[in-house]
């Protein structure tokens, strides 16, 4: 008889189950919707942040007005002092943050690799680089260019056919034109201050880089000169997190439209940027107040 009872149990289980599933499609009623399996990953990697006490984020040091180390050893710059304003925003104090150096062909490993949370340096949003990180909005923009020493008779980019140019591994303009110009031999280096010594010294008669920087450095070496045509049209620059920290850039989103109300994008263009573009180059050509991209 108990056998029987148990044999009866088992059976009405069994049936129970069986109606149970087939009333909801054959899927568990209590199964979490979609995506939430990461949310909670995600929130705690802005909780990591904070667990921690400091933001970790890779910047340049050789790269002003935007990235480069002072007189005192201290890394400051349009970026930087960016990166200090996120550290009081999120953990109450400018000083928590730890910078990391990187160089252009590094920001995206250091990303993937965890050695960093935040990229801020200068970092032109392409769709190669999307695939590898996530951006979020933008804070400048620029277009790619190229500077020749006034004596080398290159009036254009078409004439750059047959010559050398000079580029910084992992830049935009290290990515265009390996991918597009085959027939200018590239000089590559790892950063921007040896490119530009390599172009002091005659190595190349033409560096190709971000409009914002070869406009500050030609307003400092008048023997060379900015060529009109752009290798790329117009691009944002942007912030980048390791792919899929949606909770981090979110974060930096909402943190770059406060800024944007109170013109603080603006207050670093003044701080360190206008001298060096000069006063007939309006700021709203540069900035993105706000995180918004026009």
């Amino acid at each position: 008889m108990i056998k029987k009872r148990n044999l009866s149990l088992l059976v009405l289980s069994l049936l129970v189950g069986l109606l149970t599933a087939c009333g909801t499609g054959g899927k568990a009623t209590n199964a979490p919707k979609s995506g939430a399996a990461s949310e909670p990953k995600q929130a705690g990697a802005l909780q990591k942040i904070k667990d921690r006490g400091k933001l970790i984020v890779g910047v340049f040091s050789d790269k002003p007005p935007f990235g480069f180390t002072d007189e005192k050893g201290k890394l400051v710059g349009f970026d930087n002092d960016l990166a200090r304003r996120f550290a009081k925003d999120l953990l109450g104090d400018e000083s928590k943050v730890e910078f990391v150096v990187v160089e252009p062909a590094s920001r995206v490993p250091f990303l993937q690799s965890n050695k960093v949370d935040l990229v801020v340096a200068n970092m032109t949003v392409t769709e190669e680089r999307k695939q590898a990180v996530d951006f979020t909005n933008p804070n400048l923009k620029a277009a790619t260019q190229v500077i020749v020493r006034g004596d080398s008779g290159i009036k254009s980019l078409a004439d750059l056919k047959g010559k050398k140019a000079i580029v910084t591994k992992g830049t935009t303009a290290d990515i265009f034109l390996t991918k597009n110009r085959p027939d200018v031999e590239l000089i590559k280096f790892e950063k921007n201050t040896e490119s530009l010594q390599a172009l002091k010294d005659g190595r190349s008669s033409a560096y190709a880089q971000d409009s914002l920087i070869l406009l500050s450095w030609v307003r400092k070496n008048p023997d060379f000169t900015v060529l009109p045509e752009k290798l790329e049209k117009e691009a944002p620059i942007a912030p980048a997190v390791k792919k899929g920290n949606n909770v981090l850039r979110e974060w930096v989103n909402q943190e770059l439209e406060t800024l944007g109300k109170e013109k603080f994008l603006l207050q670093l263009y003044d701080k360190y940027v206008r001298t060096e573009l000069g006063p007939d180059v309006d700021p709203n050509e540069i900035i993105v107040e706000g995180g918004k991209w026009q």
